[in-house]
């Protein structure tokens, strides 16, 4: 019997003896023999090694190889954290819009079910606001939305100008004009979604403004501290005090135009002062 036949039905390519086939007898392999010996004691050993290690065909050898293992089929995505930050948004809106108000105890189970989820999700996003420091946690009841008065308002806007003010003015004399004209779209947002009263939507086309002209800085830990304290200036005072009417709103988006009308201009004047107004009119 041929080598090749015999491997096939009775050991692996490594000499492994194999499970015999239903009503088969178990076959011995064969053991070298002395021309084989030689052969690879004349050999030099990298040509052996050599040899050893390069892969033979399927076909020539009449099995399939056992050292490669089978890939898995792929696993279905389970997108939780989807979920979850989708849950984050939706309170974030919440607590901007005035739902959820300063002072007040939420549950999670509770807010799962007005979001149509288990409380796992929303215990979550919680947590994440109370790293945010828009919500505080209450043990065996919840989280309380906290408690913020003007004082702490007038702080965040002024260490956003401390942050925003210089770079925008070093941005103004070297962005080039065609840059600031590509915001032009972002701006014209902030006007509509002032004029629809929507406070929720104004906020969030506002922070994307601001976050779009200090982009062009190229400073990604800049932008991101920029926006935390963005997001923590929009939320509610006590007892709804400082709440933006729709004319307040209107008033602001104004003055993201005119800013950009300056940066266009390279009004680096007019520049300084509307920012410092318009962080000033924040408080």
């Amino acid at each position: 019997m041929k080598q090749g036949a015999q491997d096939s039905a009775g050991t692996t390519g490594g000499g492994i003896p194999r499970f015999p086939p239903a009503g088969g007898a178990v076959r011995v392999p064969r053991q070298p023999q002395a021309a084989d010996v030689r052969r690879e004691r004349d050999t030099p050993a990298a040509d052996v090694r050599r040899e050893r290690d390069t892969p033979v065909a399927d076909g020539a050898r009449g099995e399939h190889t056992h050292c490669e293992r089978p890939v898995p089929p792929p696993r279905p995505v389970v997108r939780r954290s989807s979920v979850r930050g989708q849950i984050v948004d939706a309170l974030r809106t919440a607590l901007v819009g005035g739902e959820l108000r300063p002072g007040e105890v939420y549950s999670a189970p509770a807010l799962g079910e007005r979001f149509g989820v288990s409380a796992t999700p929303v215990r979550e996003a919680m947590q994440q606001l109370a790293l945010e420091g828009a919500v505080e946690v209450v043990p065996n009841r919840g989280f309380r939305v906290v408690e913020r008065d003007a004082r702490e308002l007038a702080e965040l806007a002024e260490v956003r100008a401390l942050i925003e003010v210089p770079v925008l003015l070093r941005l103004a004399c070297t962005v080039p004009v065609e840059r600031w004209a590509e915001l032009r779209p972002l701006a014209e947002a902030t006007v509509r979604a002032a004029s629809s009263g929507c406070r929720a939507t104004y906020a969030e086309t506002d922070r994307a403004f601001h976050r779009a002209m200090l982009s062009l800085a190229g400073n990604e830990q800049l932008v991101q501290t920029a926006e935390d304290l963005h997001r923590r200036a929009q939320w509610p005072l006590v007892g709804g005090s400082g709440r933006p009417t729709r004319a307040g709103l209107v008033a602001d988006a104004a003055q993201h135009t005119a800013l950009l009308d300056a940066l266009i201009a390279r009004e680096t004047d007019a520049v300084q002062l509307l920012v410092r107004e318009h962080f000033a009119a924040a408080c």
